[in-house]
């Protein structure tokens, strides 16, 4: 049997006790809630009565399932089967690899470097023979 959280609650407000959670504390807070989110008085969202439940009744921020994987080792939180220690699947060489392991990407780029450097020197010879 579920047990209604909303009669579960005590609360204080300036250290003086205020009593058991009533709909009517709860609608008061969506209602701040919402005009904190930019929000109409009006436009009461599922989101903000649900932050407003969890304040007042003390209820957990997150979901029961997630607290349960939060609580697992991260190790076993991502595996798909668990018990299977898996294998290592060898890297392919792919066909744009040169013999040294560089791709056309890498190359490119060290050839755009190499000629950037060449070209500075050579204007730079320019600059000193102008002198």
């Amino acid at each position: 049997m579920k047990t209604n959280l909303l009669k579960q609650g005590a609360l204080t407000e300036n250290s003086a006790g205020i009593g058991t959670v009533t709909r009517k504390m709860v609608r008061k807070r969506a209602v701040e809630l919402a005009i904190i989110n930019g929000h109409s008085p009006h436009e009461v969202s599922k989101s903000d009565w649900e932050q407003a439940k969890r304040e007042l009744t003390g209820e957990p921020e997150t979901d029961p399932k997630e607290a349960v994987l939060e609580s697992a080792p991260e190790s076993d939180r991502w595996n798909p089967l668990p018990g299977s220690a898996g294998y290592k699947v060898p890297v392919a060489s792919g066909a744009d690899e040169d013999d040294e392991g560089r791709s056309d990407n890498e190359r490119l780029v060290e050839e755009g470097i190499e000629g950037a450097e060449h070209d500075q020197m050579r204007q730079a010879n320019v600059k000193r023979d102008e002198i």
